[in-house]
């Protein structure tokens, strides 16, 4: 079907999974057993999340801002282990954040609900950019939950400067008038990049209006990131969590220049937690998740797992 302005696009979220092995060359022997769970935070308030296999989850996953649970679909079909991938507020298939999304500790209070009814024994947390930071403050507050933070290209060093080619990204337009164009956008600002995996992204990060056009499914809510507006995170504050951390706790750093944690930002981090394990990915910047999902699978699995 030829996708232009008015035109329907199919979407089926579960779809996919064969074209996501078939081009990083992960074993594929059938669909994986994928559902979507939905679980109350609060009142009339609901968190999304894609529970991966039939035995009782390993991991919690939290992606980025601006994106949602299927940023993982790679890394979950790489790893093979039972996982949930949470939605979180404002993104997704997930209600709204009460305060909006980014009150880290509203975010993580949410996440902890989730969490325990769908994985209280999981055995790591990981987070990346938007999500690592929920991770950070979910440890702090609910230790019980998390046995071990994998902080996916984030601390708290990250500043406004620093993301700003990703600020520039996602404060582009607010919709587009055809898939075509929301591609075209996506595929400009993710040179490195395949367009089949970047099709299956804004598809799932997308939603078609009756109209015709298209928007994204997070909310914009003004602001482009936890970096560059009044109100976000306490940057202090957060460098005291990782001091506070008492579970083992590793950086996945991406080394391409889209990747917004510099030497500075790592070398904080192992100085307030010198036990940190610290890895770097040459082929990924800011979503290695996206960018190198088969080489994450192998650190989280190494990290968490072989220990």
């Amino acid at each position: 079907m030829s996708e232009h302005t008015g035109e329907h696009v199919p979407y089926d979220e579960l779809s996919m999974f064969a074209e996501n092995a078939a081009e990083l060359g992960i074993p594929y022997d059938g669909p994986p057993a994928v559902r979507r769970a939905t679980v109350e935070v609060a009142p009339g308030r609901h968190l999304s999340a894609l529970v991966w296999g039939e035995r009782p989850p390993e991991l919690v996953l939290l992606h980025g801002g601006a994106q949602n649970a299927h940023t993982w679909d790679s890394v979950a079909l790489a790893l093979g282990r039972p996982l949930v991938a949470v939605d979180l507020p404002g993104h997704g298939h997930s209600d709204e954040a009460a305060d909006g999304p980014l009150d880290l500790r509203a975010n993580a209070s949410d996440v902890a609900t989730v969490v325990r009814q769908l994985a209280p024994q999981a055995r790591a947390v990981v987070g990346m950019s938007l999500g690592g930071l929920t991770t950070l403050v979910l440890a702090d507050i609910h230790p019980d939950l998390v046995r071990a933070v994998v902080l996916v290209d984030i601390t708290p060093g990250v500043t406004a400067a620093k993301a700003a080619v990703i600020s520039a990204f996602v404060r582009g337009p607010a919709t587009f008038p055809s898939f075509e164009e929301l591609l075209a956008r996506t595929v400009e600002h993710n040179p490195g990049r395949s367009v089949a995996s970047l099709r299956r992204g804004v598809l799932h990060n997308a939603v078609q209006q009756p109209d015709g056009s298209w928007r994204w499914r997070h909310v914009r809510a003004g602001h482009t990131g936890p970096f560059d507006r009044q109100g976000a995170p306490d940057h202090q504050a957060l460098w005291e969590i990782v001091s506070r951390l008492r579970m083992p706790t590793m950086l996945v750093r991406g080394m391409q220049p889209q990747s917004v944690v510099d030497d500075a930002d790592e070398a904080e981090l192992r100085r307030r937690l010198p036990e940190a394990t610290v890895a770097h990915v040459d082929g990924a910047g800011h979503s290695v998740q996206g960018d190198a999902p088969v080489e994450l699978a192998h650190l989280i699995e190494q990290f968490v797992f072989a220990r």
